[in-house]
């Protein structure tokens, strides 16, 4: 048996660090949204063992990797943990982003096998697993528009993303999570977004009530590749958008379009500068 899963990106809309928990993790309040930027996945029912192959070389395809993590779980949940499985992943997402390219690979499995399984797991089950496997797995399991928080863990729907054209880029780096938070734990938070002000420019359908309040904590932390970040935010601008932010720790930055030729046309400039840039579109719920 055979069967195949997008895994889809996502971004953070807004990104608020409101706290250290006890057990070293951050509390979040992040409005995230699922974009149509994605990974192909292909399960094989055959061999023995969880085995995974990736179209770039550098992605390790053992028990590092979170898609073979979430196999491995799945299976051990529904009772075969001796069920032979490859793992086909075909790469888009571009990995150290911020755009949960792992987290969206698991999700994708996840729902895959469950799939495969005649639907073994319920909802409520398969959201325990992927909470287990990765901070942004459950929200990348269910998808659409939603207020994450806990560590990105805790989800509330939220009403979709006003019609637009999102362009997406990410410089030739990549920014280390770990690294990011230590910086921020070192220098607190000065200005937090206003969550509840966009929340509620989403209820109406305001796109430029949205764009006004982008806003991801991470910039401000003391790192000189934010200088990128910013120029990055700011050639989007230059290009139409309505507003710009970066997504997660980074290190891609996406910026929100009411005209889709405008977006066409700053994505294509922004290519040639940056190497990777595309176009997307919101995606509504997976599960």
């Amino acid at each position: 048996m055979t069967v195949s899963e997008k895994a889809y990106a996502k971004i953070n809309i807004s990104l608020d660090v409101t706290g250290r928990r006890p057990d070293g993790y951050h509390e979040m309040s992040m409005p995230m949204q699922t974009v149509s930027l994605c990974d192909d996945i292909t399960i094989r029912m055959e061999g023995e063992g969880v085995r995974a192959r990736c179209n770039l070389r550098y992605v390790p395809c053992d028990e590092r990797n979170l898609a073979v993590r979430a196999a491995l779980r799945y299976l051990e949940a529904i009772g075969e943990p001796d069920r032979g499985l490859r793992i086909e992943l075909g790469k888009r997402i571009p990995v150290g982003s911020g755009m949960g390219g792992g987290s969206a690979d698991a999700a994708a499995v996840l729902r895959a096998l469950n799939r495969a399984f005649d639907g073994r797991l319920s909802p409520e089950e398969l959201s325990a697993l992927a909470a287990g496997i990765g901070s942004d797995v459950a929200f990348c399991l269910h998808g659409g528009t939603m207020l994450a928080t806990g560590r990105g863990e805790v989800l509330r729907p939220l009403p979709p993303l006003p019609p637009c054209r999102i362009v997406i880029v990410k410089p030739g780096f990549s920014i280390s999570t770990p690294e990011l938070f230590q910086k921020l734990d070192r220098a607190p938070v000065r200005i937090h977004p206003d969550t509840a002000g966009l929340i509620a420019a989403m209820e109406q359908g305001d796109l430029a009530g949205v764009c006004r309040r982008l806003y991801n904590v991470f910039e401000d932390v003391d790192d000189r590749r934010m200088r990128t970040i910013r120029q990055i935010k700011s050639s989007l601008l230059d290009g139409g958008a309505l507003g710009a932010v970066m997504t997660g720790t980074g290190s891609a930055v996406f910026g929100l379009f009411a005209d889709p030729e405008a977006a066409e046309r700053c994505c294509a400039g922004m290519r040639k500068e940056y190497g990777f840039a595309c176009t997307a579109e919101a995606v509504g719920k997976l599960l």
